[in-house]
């Protein structure tokens, strides 16, 4: 029988580090080089970089509403699902990413230290939960 845990927590680091190299890398590359002239254009351009991040977060938004996993977290075994154990709304996973954007500055992210469930403060606003398996 397969029951869900909460995912530990360097799994989930390593799933956002594969993830950036994933899809946000390609991203940037692609803005900085082929729609811009280059870094200096890219870096004086804000509108670039937020529609970079907000195309990011479209694309993870979408990989967690169909499979409940971006490559990075596919890699790592882990899934974002709702409380209820299954995938949430392309608008939930939306909304997290909002969330987690707006809290990281004031430590959202750090929430997982002090919690048993690790869950940051974008995952209780977003009402989600990063799992993985356990095989019991």
């Amino acid at each position: 029988m397969s029951k869900a845990i909460a995912a530990n927590i360097f799994s989930r680091v390593k799933a956002f580090i594969m993830d950036m190299f994933f899809i946000a890398a390609p991203l940037l590359y692609i803005m900085t080089y082929v729609i811009l002239s280059g870094k200096d254009e890219f870096q004086s351009n804000q509108l670039a970089i937020f529609l970079v991040w907000l195309i990011f977060g479209i694309i993870q938004s979408i990989f967690f509403a169909f499979k409940a996993q971006s490559p990075g977290y596919r890699a790592q075994g882990i899934y974002i699902v709702g409380l209820n154990g299954k995938k949430a709304s392309l608008l939930i996973y939306l909304l997290r990413y909002f969330f987690f954007i707006t809290t990281f500055i004031i430590g959202g992210s750090f929430f997982c230290f002090f919690r048993r469930d690790k869950r940051n403060l974008h995952d209780l606003l977003a009402g989600t939960i990063v799992v993985q398996k356990s095989q019991i």
